[in-house]
């Protein structure tokens, strides 16, 4: 007689009595047992050991797939297991891989006989069986009942798929998943790679963001299912915890990138575009909170996932209904309805309103999938389209390129006649321009030359005045000298006579002496020594002004020289001696080498730089002492700097910009031209050169210069 049924039935009865929900039965099939309605549940508000568990007052599950929705703290499942059958050995699975970790407790009695970890917290290669979902021994005797319970911790909904099956059926469930997911991933792969090609060609943004779309995705749906910490990171189970999360942000964000560049909104709907944006950022701010809070970041990427969904369908319903004529967008509506009804799928399953199997399983990848598919279409519509346009434009382009042909032809007869008028005027214009280009040259000649006249006769005033000194101390010495000199001769003249008398030695000693003392001969030789410097002072004077003069006007060297300008600026000095008055020169030379430079020009921007100090100083201090004028030379780095500063009027900051325009002075009317300045700075600049001037109304001014040692050029 066969008693198994008997003590079966025994059994069921036993755990009807103690009040649990029915124990799930096994049997000797290959087929997976979903055992959801068999559960108890408990959700406690803490974390508590499996040894007060087993006395809370645990809820059977009304579903076969039960949803613990989220929690902070450890959900528990209880489940009792009645074999009938002959065969020992099973496997627990809970079909869940976004799950944290699970843990199986086996009680034999009131005895806690075993305890099973596997958690994300460890390396995937610490787990028994190399499957992304959590598998378990189940050992239950047959004709015996177990009873098991399970805490799950998780920062996702916790949504419990447990089966229980033989191991061969294990390996059947896991090849139709790698079957699947395989699948997904080679679509996924031939997206990228596809579209990827595409951007390297045509360089449209809306390419590579479709690319990063498609990546976050694909590491999204592959990561929900475990394989990515399967296969990819399986020793990294701290990134895996963060990892869904992390590529969810990134596939959503690039999704949003590419509805704005796809649907072209900052074109046609600016304000549309804000919106996007908001969306993105709660996606931005999803990822702020990762690596501080996981559930939180994961609560906020599910909503902005949600709400981001629903916005770009409507925005995409509404591109389509405003903008009937932009294809693109009835793509983009089309793919992401079908993404979302693949999610609506997915989630039903969980509430056991669809049936739970493969298909509703894989909702989401099938849909994604589809909806890759679709927008890799959209986008190679948008080719097309572009390429109509292209053509469209070509087109047009080419009518109006033969209307404008037509049109130049007609009016080339106008624009020759045209022409021909404007030449003739141009050219009566060109020849009144040239006439007065030649009067302004004149103009500019003699301008120029007025100056070099104004600053010659200056020259000459000054020179006259230096050469008249010297000269009048030697024509005031020849009176007195040629007295002396015929006193002298009728000396002579007496020793003569007297030598031809008949007379003693000593008398004619006497007659001379007498002669000498009646003519003051001791003082006829102090004065004629006397004259005698000072003619030679006079004439030394007058040699210095010559070679002053000599040195300053330098006329006979057109080219560049070397120069020492030191000696220029003396030349310079000593020939503006007679405007000097009671003004103190101070003098800084430094120890120049000789300079590269055209002597005689430098020496003329001296002149008039010289002689608007000293014109500056006699302003101020009029003939009263006190007037300063120095000049400073020292050269570095192959430059020379010279510096000729005066404590006279100075000048107000308009007057200062204005120092070097041709024709600008402040003197009255008949005292200068104005090109002085002017013509200093022209040949300053010819020397590759600088000179600028600072000045303080009251206080004075100072003109710097430099200019290279060797100076290159013609100046012309």
């Amino acid at each position: 007689m066969n008693l198994r049924p008997f003590w079966v039935l025994c059994l069921l009865l036993f755990n009807i009595v103690k009040g649990y929900s029915q124990s799930a039965l096994l049997n000797d099939s290959s087929a997976q047992i979903l055992i959801g309605k068999s559960l108890q549940l408990y959700k406690p508000e803490k974390d508590m050991p499996v040894t007060e568990v087993r006395h809370a007052r645990f809820q059977s599950s009304a579903t076969a797939i039960p949803n613990m929705e989220l929690s902070t703290h450890d959900v528990w499942a209880r489940f009792t297991v009645t074999n009938p059958g002959k065969h020992t050995e099973h496997l627990l699975k809970v079909a869940n891989a976004t799950l944290d970790e699970v843990e199986l407790y086996v009680f034999a009695g009131e005895q806690l006989t075993d305890s099973i970890l596997i958690s994300k917290q460890q390396p995937f290669g610490n787990r028994k069986y190399k499957d992304p979902n959590y598998i378990f021994d189940v050992h239950v005797l047959p004709g015996t009942t177990q009873t098991f319970y399970l805490r799950i911790r998780s920062k996702m909904p916790i949504i419990l798929p447990v089966y229980l099956s033989q191991p061969q059926q294990q390996l059947i469930e896991t090849a139709k998943d790698y079957l699947f997911s395989g699948t997904y991933v080679g679509i996924v792969i031939i997206m990228v790679v596809y579209n990827f090609f595409l951007f390297l060609s045509i360089r449209d943004k809306s390419y590579i963001y479709y690319v990063f779309y498609v990546l976050g995705a694909g590491f999204t749906q592959v990561g929900l299912k475990g394989f990515t910490f399967q296969f990819l990171w399986p020793g990294a189970p701290g990134f895996e915890n963060i990892s869904i999360v992390l590529f969810a942000c990134i596939s959503g964000i690039a999704a949003l990138l590419f509805t704005l560049a796809f649907l072209e909104i900052r074109k046609h709907f600016r304000r549309l575009h804000l919106l996007i944006w908001a969306f993105i950022g709660s996606f931005c701010l999803a990822l702020a909170f990762l690596p501080v809070n996981a559930n939180q970041a994961f609560q906020v990427m599910q909503l902005a996932t949600m709400v981001s969904s629903i916005g770009v369908v409507l925005l995409s319903l509404y591109i389509v209904i405003k903008k009937p004529a932009i294809a693109s967008a009835r793509f983009f509506l089309v793919a992401w309805s079908v993404l979302i009804l693949g999610s609506v799928i997915f989630i039903l399953k969980d509430f056991s309103i669809v049936p739970y199997n493969l298909g509703t399983t894989y909702a989401v990848q099938i849909a994604s999938a589809i909806e890759m598919a679709l927008l890799s279409f959209g986008l190679a519509n948008r080719i097309n389209t572009l390429k109509r346009e292209k053509e469209q434009s070509r087109l047009a382009a080419l009518r109006i390129a033969k209307e404008n042909s037509r049109i130049i032809k007609e009016q080339n007869v106008v624009l020759e006649q045209k022409v021909k008028k404007r030449t003739e005027e141009l050219e009566s214009k060109n020849q009144e321009i040239a006439t007065t280009l030649a009067d302004l040259q004149q103009t500019q000649m003699q301008l120029v030359e007025a100056e070099k006249m104004a600053s010659l006769g200056q020259l000459t005033a000054g020179i006259a005045h230096e050469i008249n000194n010297p000269i009048n101390f030697v024509t005031g010495n020849i009176g007195p000298l040629k007295r002396d000199v015929d006193v002298l001769f009728q000396l002579i003249n007496l020793q003569e006579e007297l030598s031809t008398r008949n007379i003693s030695d000593d008398e004619k000693m006497q007659e001379a002496n007498r002669f000498k003392e009646e003519q003051d001969f001791d003082y006829l030789k102090t004065e004629i020594g006397h004259l005698l410097r000072g003619i030679n002072e006079g004439a030394t004077r007058t040699a210095e002004i010559v070679r002053s003069l000599r040195i300053f006007s330098r006329l006979d060297e057109a080219e560049l020289k070397l120069a020492d300008i030191n000696e220029g600026l003396e030349s310079t000095i000593v020939i503006v001696n007679n405007l000097l008055g009671h003004t103190k020169v101070i003098k800084h030379y430094g120890n120049l080498p000789l300079v590269h430079c055209y002597p005689g020009k430098l020496n003329q921007v001296f002149l008039n730089i010289i002689s608007n100090a000293l014109f500056a100083i006699g302003e101020k201090f009029g003939e009263s002492p006190g007037g300063e004028l120095t000049v400073t030379t020292s050269f570095a780095d192959d430059q020379a700097f010279i510096a000729i500063g005066d404590n006279g009027t100075g000048m107000t900051e308009e007057t200062r910009r204005k120092v070097f325009d041709p024709f600008f002075t402040t003197k009255d009317v008949g005292k200068g031209t104005g090109l002085g300045m002017s013509i200093a700075f022209t040949t300053i600049q010819k020397h590759q050169g600088s000179i600028s001037v600072t000045s303080e109304p009251g206080k004075g001014s100072i003109f710097s210069m430099q200019i290279p040692l060797n100076a290159i050029g013609n100046l012309t």
